[in-house]
């Protein structure tokens, strides 16, 4: 399930037609904030704002290079893979529909729009969508991407290949988990590269399915009740994705909304970098275990900046200043 170096390596020259890598910066205030030396991995720097757009952009390469190219896509979303499918698609010509749950961000809603796809609201959460996404495939009949497929988890490995790459001897490496292609690319690259970093998953504490599933060695299902990290609304975890997290994850920690809006508002202070709930959710969780941190080298990745203008706004005047 998990890629091999060879395979990262052939993806980012995949990745890199469309973007450049994305930096990653060691911010002073952030340091000093910490009280260690931490990296940002900012995924919020790429053309959808996040790090989804790399898996979009190897499956698609990948369906091309098959030769079997469907009539339609159709996936589920909260957004960022939404827009991954949305920009991959337009790139061949490929009519994209996604389904989003009713009152998912109107920003992201926009953007997915702008990218050419059919938008569809359905049910109350991430997994009501997605079951209606696999409705409407049987019906169409459409091709239905999922959220955790092995070309998805190649893609985005290819920043934690750039991570590794660029920052030598990380101590540990703080990872936001949705449906797991992030966090599962980063073990990918660090067991590939032989390394001893520490993989810490993140979740909320208003949506713990994968801290309940890591905690019991069992798939559990959890309720969603985040209000701002969408990115992280799991409610039912990805078997393969638990397989792989049971195996080679150190720990989870799980961070609240107030944390999170409280890391939000640091890291547009202390780097003016927007970040979406799920984009900051890492450095709330280092902020969590700070007192564990000391002499360390560590990094978090801001998966996305994708957050609605007047939500952020209302982040910042509580949390800034």
């Amino acid at each position: 399930m998990l890629p091999s170096l060879e395979e990262i390596q052939a993806a980012a020259q995949i990745v890199y037609k469309e973007m450049p890598p994305t930096p990653q910066y060691r911010w002073p205030l952030l340091c000093q904030e910490l009280g260690t030396e931490v990296w940002v991995k900012h995924e919020n720097h790429t053309p959808a704002g996040a790090f989804k757009i790399r898996g979009g952009l190897v499956y698609f390469d990948a369906l091309v290079k098959s030769g079997n190219l469907p009539a339609g896509v159709i996936s589920a979303t909260r957004g960022n893979h939404g827009q991954s499918i949305g920009f991959a698609a337009q790139r061949y010509d490929i009519p994209a529909t996604i389904v989003v749950p009713h009152g998912n961000s109107l920003e992201k809603n926009a953007a997915m729009r702008a990218l050419g796809v059919s938008l569809v609201e359905y049910g109350g959460d991430f997994q009501e969508a997605r079951e209606q996404a696999q409705r409407l495939a049987e019906e169409q009949p459409l091709l239905m991407i999922p959220s955790f497929h092995p070309q998805l988890i190649q893609g985005v490995a290819t920043y934690s290949l750039e991570l590794f790459n660029a920052v030598k001897d990380l101590d540990t490496v703080y990872v936001p988990i949705g449906l797991g292609s992030g966090i599962c690319g980063m073990i990918a690259v660090r067991n590939e590269l032989g390394l001893n970093t520490k993989i810490v998953g993140v979740v909320s504490t208003h949506a713990t399915a994968y801290a309940d599933s890591f905690k019991s060695k069992r798939l559990v299902e959890s309720p969603v009740t985040t209000q701002i990290a969408d990115g992280m609304a799991c409610r039912t975890p990805e078997p393969k994705a638990l397989d792989i997290i049971w195996q080679y994850m150190d720990h989870i920690v799980d961070v609240t909304d107030e944390e999170i809006a409280e890391a939000m508002g640091l890291l547009f202070e202390c780097t003016h970098n927007t970040s979406e709930g799920a984009g900051a959710a890492a450095f709330a969780a280092a902020l969590k275990e700070r007192d564990h941190l000391r002499g360390q080298k560590i990094a978090v990745v801001m998966s996305g900046g994708n957050i609605d203008r007047q939500v952020f706004a209302k982040i910042l005047q509580k949390n800034c200043g």
